[in-house]
């Protein structure tokens, strides 16, 4: 008779032991689960500072190679212009 209470015994010992290492392994992937999400959510925020950052470059870019042009077809009209005037009066 005794051998029955030391097998129950065991074996909640060894069920306890289990549900305990699983318990453990699932903590360990949630930890390991939020160290990979933050780490990508930190590349992410980079990424999209990077992003930003060039966006504004390439936005000042384009104004100023705008106002180039924009600047040429003034010239361009001021020089038809006088083209023009110089054409009526001769």
């Amino acid at each position: 008779m005794l051998g029955l209470p030391r097998k129950l015994t065991a074996a909640i010992t060894a069920l306890v032991g289990g549900s305990l290492a699983i318990a453990a392994t699932v903590t360990r992937k949630a930890f390991t689960n939020d160290a990979k999400l933050g780490r990508l959510e930190r590349e992410l925020h980079l990424e999209r500072e990077r992003t930003d950052k060039q966006r504004a470059e390439d936005r000042k870019a384009d104004a100023d190679r705008l106002e180039r042009i924009e600047g040429d077809i003034r010239a361009m009209r001021d020089v038809m212009f006088e083209a023009f005037q110089r054409g009526r009066t001769d």
